[in-house]
């Protein structure tokens, strides 16, 4: 009797995994990382590169964004996949973000763009089992599809700390935007945990435009630097990252940016910020 109610303990406590990770409340929850633990045991850990495209969740029918918002996939792309739920990034190449964005934001999917786009998977949703064992299973979900189109995350193994720092130098000197690690005995959680840890040479936030400042020198007539200011109320100038087409058209006051810092001062204010791009809601 005892075992029996342990079990239904158990089956209860875990029941939130299975139901949160579904769009039926208007936008998949989601497991998110948070920033690398440089005291994590990374003997626990699998490591990934961390891919710079849109974050997609498909339910087994059609996908989604992470914040809820329908993708028009063509259906020649999704007849094969599996109809079961699977996370993970759509993606074309490195540095190829934008192109990716506009593709999956158009409403009407045009087929030849759509034909450099892939499903980079790297996690089950709905498994009870722990990563370490969704891997194996998400390895032969992708195999047995078998379209060049949907692929699976390459994850591997590190030594040390050594080691790890090598990867991430070796992948951002190819042009990737950094480093994945995901707990192998680790189940998935629609939330952000150190389950899953990303490692970057850099962060990003996002802020509002408050004000413009006019350019000197070769900038003259053009933007100078943007006066933004974030959700805690932290303003600050970003002057570095704008192309020439930007600082022509420089990102409307009022309007939301994403940003690179280096850490912060003891002010709580980015250091070396630098612009990225208008803030994307995908």
């Amino acid at each position: 009797m005892r075992s029996v109610k342990q079990g239904l303990k158990f089956s209860l406590a875990i029941l939130p995994l299975i139901t949160s990770a579904s769009a039926t409340d208007g936008f998949p929850q989601l497991l998110l990382a948070k920033s690398y633990q440089p005291k994590s045991d990374l003997s626990r850990f699998w490591v990934s590169e961390k891919y710079d495209g849109v974050r997609a969740y498909w339910d087994g029918k059609a996908f989604y964004t992470r914040h809820g918002n329908l993708i028009n996939a063509p259906k020649w792309f999704t007849e094969s996949f599996p109809r079961k739920a699977l996370d993970g990034e759509l993606w074309i190449e490195r540095g190829r973000f934008d192109d990716v964005s506009g593709i999956i934001r158009t409403e009407e999917p045009i087929d030849e763009e759509w034909k450099e786009v892939r499903f980079m998977v790297f996690d089950l949703p709905h498994s009870l089992k722990m990563f370490d064992a969704r891997l194996k299973e998400l390895e032969v979900v992708v195999n047995d599809v078998d379209v060049p189109h949907l692929q699976l995350v390459r994850h591997f193994k590190v030594a040390n700390q050594k080691e790890l720092d090598e990867k991430l130098d070796r992948i951002v000197a190819q042009g990737g935007e950094g480093l994945m690690l995901h707990r192998g005995d680790s189940l998935y959680q629609a939330k952000r945990t150190y389950d899953l840890q990303k490692l970057k040479p850099y962060d990003d936030a996002e802020a509002v435009v408050v004000a413009h400042f006019p350019g000197k020198g070769k900038y003259k007539g053009k933007l100078g630097a943007i006066l933004v200011e974030t959700d805690n109320g932290i303003r600050f100038k970003i002057g570095s990252g704008f192309s020439v087409d930007e600082r022509e058209n420089p990102p409307a006051v009022g309007s939301k940016i994403t940003y690179r810092y280096r850490g912060k001062t003891s002010n709580d204010k980015p250091r070396f910020a630098t612009f990225l791009r208008m803030y994307q809601q995908l």
